[in-house]
């Protein structure tokens, strides 16, 4: 089977009078409906890594594949339209607009990438945001929320063009214990029912506990994996 998303050889250096190694010779596959942790100390590469894994970052050598196709030739406007279509993102900070609702915070991936009519959209973030437990929020602006239902929301933002693979960065930095525990939870489920594919940046190792897989990086390169038991 072909890996939905895969490095081969990667590597990347910032140039300059020190070259510095952000990552190195990096060998993985993923397939779907995998959930995955990224592992680490800080400053292992791991925040680096996944901006390599979603295109937003291109290897100095080395490849990334997704769905079979090789990108790190491509264009940037290719990137950004795979970028849209097949990826979602999600940060340790929410980025959510706060002049907009939650629901039109959700609807904007749908109106960048224009294959839905506005009704259309308006129904697809309703139903994302009914999944996730936010449609009392719906019409609420970021600063009205908590900061669990601001990450919510971002969840639901980087679910909205039906992503093959979610990217997350630290997504549960600024949350709570029992917040965190409840994004972990959003990923597994999205994982186990809906087969799209989580990785995600983490830190806390008991959260990590309840992916399919650890990928634990130190100075760049993988240092081990590991496939803890999902409860």
């Amino acid at each position: 089977m072909t890996p939905l998303l895969e490095a081969r050889g990667v590597m990347r250096v910032l140039p300059g009078p020190v070259p510095v190694t952000l990552v190195r010779d990096i060998h993985f596959s993923v397939q779907p409906g995998e959930f995955i942790a990224i592992t680490g100390p800080s400053g292992s590469g791991k925040s680096s890594l996944l901006y390599l894994l979603g295109l937003l970052d291109v290897p100095t050598s080395g490849s990334i594949y997704l769905e079979g196709r090789e990108t790190s030739k491509l264009g940037r406007n290719e990137l950004a339209e795979l970028r849209l279509k097949k990826l979602g993102f999600v940060f340790q900070f929410h980025f959510l607009l706060p002049e907009f609702s939650v629901l039109e915070n959700v609807m904007l991936p749908m109106r960048k990438l224009g294959a839905r009519s506005d009704s259309l959209m308006r129904a697809r973030a309703a139903e994302i945001l009914d999944e996730l437990g936010l449609t009392p929020e719906a019409r609420k602006t970021p600063d009205q929320l908590s900061g669990g239902q601001r990450q919510r929301v971002a969840i639901a933002r980087a679910l909205a063009n039906d992503p093959l693979i979610i990217l997350a960065d630290e997504p549960t930095g600024n949350l709570d214990t029992k917040n965190g525990r409840i994004v972990f939870d959003i990923f597994k489920r999205l994982a186990e029912q809906n087969r799209q594919t989580v990785i995600t940046v983490t830190h806390d190792p008991h959260l990590s506990e309840h992916t399919q897989r650890q990928i634990h990086l130190v100075d760049g390169s993988i240092a081990g994996t590991e496939h803890p038991a999902l409860v």
